[in-house]
């Protein structure tokens, strides 16, 4: 299977629970308990979909098995990611890309940056670990 179609996979499973996970923290949690602890309680969460994520499409879809085309896989679901938060900001939210990174909560942003480069690195993560 190609590295691109491996990657839509990989992002549409990310995105779709990140997607539900978040209408969860936004109704739910955000009104509770602020942004911040909203955000950081839906990391691991978000950490966990991903390794399943990951592992799902790393068994699945075992070709090609080089470590270059696993990390492909990965960053090309991030830049689809990313992509596609970045519409949502501009389109949905209709706000500006500034106004969007300013309104950010330093912290959980922080995390989410880190969970983001664990998806990109992911599928090779995973393929490293189950040989």
């Amino acid at each position: 299977m190609s590295v691109v179609r491996s990657a839509l996979i990989y992002f549409a499973v990310v995105f779709g629970a990140g997607f539900a996970l978040g209408l969860v923290r936004v109704t739910l949690l955000v009104p509770r308990l602020g942004v911040r602890a909203a955000e950081l309680i839906e990391m691991p969460l978000m950490l966990a979909v991903v390794m399943l994520a990951a592992r799902f499409v790393v068994r699945r879809y075992p070709r090609p098995p080089a470590a270059r085309s696993r990390l492909g896989i990965g960053f090309l679901a991030l830049a689809l990611l990313l992509a596609a938060e970045l519409a949502g900001a501009l389109l949905v939210q209709q706000t500006t890309i500034h106004s969007w990174l300013a309104s950010r909560d330093p912290v959980s942003t922080s995390v989410y940056a880190i969970v983001l480069l664990l998806c990109a690195a992911m599928p090779w993560i995973i393929a490293r670990r189950t040989g």
